[in-house]
């Protein structure tokens, strides 16, 4: 009987303290009803009447301060006896539609934001703190007018983001289907699909033409058929209007056109799905100043490139992450690929991040005097603007395709092009990562001596795209290329299962004794014959076949080998640029010494 009674006190407490709370809580809303009530009759409450009907307005000042005593009583009564998230973001709701001035968003706004606050509430919370803090849901109630809007402007840009993906899958839907067919039927059916994701790509925009440019420099992930064909994808681009041109000029660098530029051609010289280009000459810097004016390249970004690119690779992203539950896609790892490409696109679409490229490649090529970049005019270089020095000359595409009489010229252009891409990997291990003969000018100039004879100068363009090798990255593709070199299949495989971090290679064994039968084949008479560039596309192949992982950045590197390899092969039929890169490799270490053998064979 003592135990019993013991016990009753304290319930009678709890019970006390739940009717001190309820008591508390109820004294304390009679107050500020009264206040409110109070408020409302005050003549800064008005009501005007119209013929549409009656629109209330309230001084901000006392709703928010009653609102706030409100959603304090609210706090108090959960706190202290029970957690109800719930009810207490319901309250929260209500103080934040209170602090507008329109009643008639009241019930949209209840709903949106218990809606938004239920979603984003996976378990129950604890019971707040009595006087909320900063983050809580009462401070927006101040700014409640600029957390509509920004909640509307969501909405708006989510409800955009479903448009644009049904469009896209739309749009894809014909590609999709021949794909899953593609291998049944025969090769015309194939050449017509390649056909279709081609036109498809270049339809769907800015992304996914420069995705499908990306995913032609990773044939270990696509076939070598598709990678040829996406290759082939250019980014011309609708040109925007001069008066946008000069409208984000002025904007970026806060003074007006004329005052930067003496002349402006109007016309671009070319547009692509990133940025157009026009041709203009910088206004002098000091009045009355004589000297000739600088002929300037300027880079003008699109009209909201940015945002479109951005919803797209949102879609992208998704697509991806749903493919890694696909336990027949799960090896591809499209979430990392994805990521990789995010990077490669941001260094596209901000012009400054390829100032900033051009400026580090200046400096690696300082002693050089057949390779040159453009440069940077500091500091009219903006994330939507970038001015540069007008480079002039031919494209080496000319030399390329068999331009008769120059094979002197088609000679050095391959030497010069070889060791310039030897110097990026081997020495600074900063690649150009777009070396197609569209992004490589060249001219002439006048040797000095007795015989006038004109030599080549190489200029590398449109640095956006490139790459860098962690050190561990760097050991396993030189000790690869060594391995080709030596004709060491079982090295050269092994070293391969290295090039990522992550190998969701299945059967690896297989994989090593395929590749070791292709380099003993490689190492007869018949095999002998085999160029090594066609030796490196078939190891990527094998390698695409048995799922090897690869990360994003080394094979860009190999496959920037291989687009250099086929136009140098076309300059000079001769000149091997994967035999010169094995033997250099070999014959030197890759540390200081050689920086020395290379910048040696280059520099005056």
């Amino acid at each position: 009987m003592a135990q019993d009674t013991r016990a009753a006190p304290p319930q009678r407490s709890i019970l006390s303290r739940v009717d001190s709370a309820f008591s508390d809580a109820k004294n304390e809303a009679r107050s500020q009803w009264g206040s409110f009530k109070t408020a409302l009759r005050s003549p800064q409450f008005r009501v005007h009447s119209s013929s549409a009907g009656y629109c209330t307005t309230v001084s901000a000042r006392n709703v928010v301060t009653h609102t706030h005593h409100a959603q304090v009583a609210w706090n108090r009564l959960l706190h202290r006896q029970w957690n109800l998230p719930r009810i207490n973001t319901i309250a929260q709701a209500f103080c934040l539609s209170l602090s507008l001035r329109s009643h008639l968003l009241i019930p949209g706004i209840v709903a949106v934001t218990c809606g938004k606050l239920a979603l984003a509430q996976k378990k129950r919370a604890p019971p707040l703190d009595p006087y909320p803090s900063h983050k809580s849901l009462y401070t927006r109630a101040k700014n409640g007018p600029i957390f509509i809007t920004s909640l509307i402007l969501s909405l708006i840009e989510f409800f955009i983001l479903i448009g644009r993906a049904f469009y896209i899958s739309c749009l894809f839907t014909p590609s999709i289907l021949m794909g899953l067919v593609v291998e049944l039927c025969g090769p015309r059916f194939r050449k017509l699909w390649l056909e279709t994701v081609h036109r498809t790509l270049e339809r769907a925009g800015p992304a996914f033409i420069k995705w499908g440019q990306w995913a032609a420099t990773r044939p270990d992930l696509f076939p070598k058929d598709l990678c040829t064909q996406l290759s082939k994808l250019h980014s011309d681009a609708p040109q925007h209007s001069f008066a946008y041109t000069k409208k984000t000029i002025e904007k970026a660098f806060g003074r007006k056109l004329s005052e930067i530029f003496e002349e402006f051609e109007e016309a671009p010289l070319a547009s692509g799905s990133i940025a157009q280009v026009h041709r203009a000459s910088l206004r002098f810097q000091y009045p009355g100043q004589k000297t000739k004016s600088s002929l300037v390249a300027v880079k003008v970004r699109h009209p909201g490139v940015g945002e479109s690119i951005r919803r797209d690779f949102v879609i992208i992203n998704f697509v991806a992450r749903v493919s890694t539950l696909v336990p027949a896609l799960k090896w591809l790892r499209l979430d990392e690929s994805v990521q990789q490409f995010g990077v490669f696109m941001l260094s596209q679409v901000d012009l400054a991040r390829e100032a900033s490229h051009l400026s580090r490649f200046i400096y690696n090529f300082r002693r050089w005097k057949d390779v040159s970049f453009p440069k940077p005019v500091y500091p009219l270089v903006h994330p939507a603007v970038l001015v540069e020095t007008y480079e002039h000359g031919e494209s080496v595409a000319g030399y390329v395709d068999g331009m008769e009489g120059h094979e002197w010229i088609k000679t050095r252009l391959a030497h010069i092009g070889t060791h310039a891409l030897l110097k990026m990997l081997l020495v600074d291990n900063f690649i150009h990562a777009d070396m197609h003969p569209g992004n490589i000018l060249v001219r002439k100039k006048a040797s000095r001596g007795v015989f006038k004879t004109k030599k080549p100068h190489i200029v590398f363009l449109d640095v956006g795209m490139t790459a860098e090798l962690s050190k561990n990255d760097r050991e396993n593709l030189l000790d690869f290329f060594k391995a080709v070199a030596l004709r060491d299949g079982r090295t050269a495989a092994e070293r391969t299962l290295k090039l990522s971090r992550k190998q969701n290679c299945p059967n690896p064994e297989a994989f090593i004794e395929e590749v070791e039968e292709a380099f003993k084949f490689w190492g007869t008479p018949e095999g002998d014959l085999v160029h090594p560039a066609d030796c490196m596309h078939e190891l990527l192949e094998k390698v695409r076949r048995h799922r090897v992982n690869i990360d994003g950045n080394v094979c860009t590197v190999m496959v920037t080998t291989l687009v250099l390899e086929g136009w140098q092969r076309k300059l000079d039929p001769g000149y091997d640029v994967m035999h010169t890169l094995q033997t250099m490799v070999l014959k030197t270490d890759w540390a200081k010494s050689l920086s020395y053998t290379v910048d040696g064979l280059m520099a005056p």
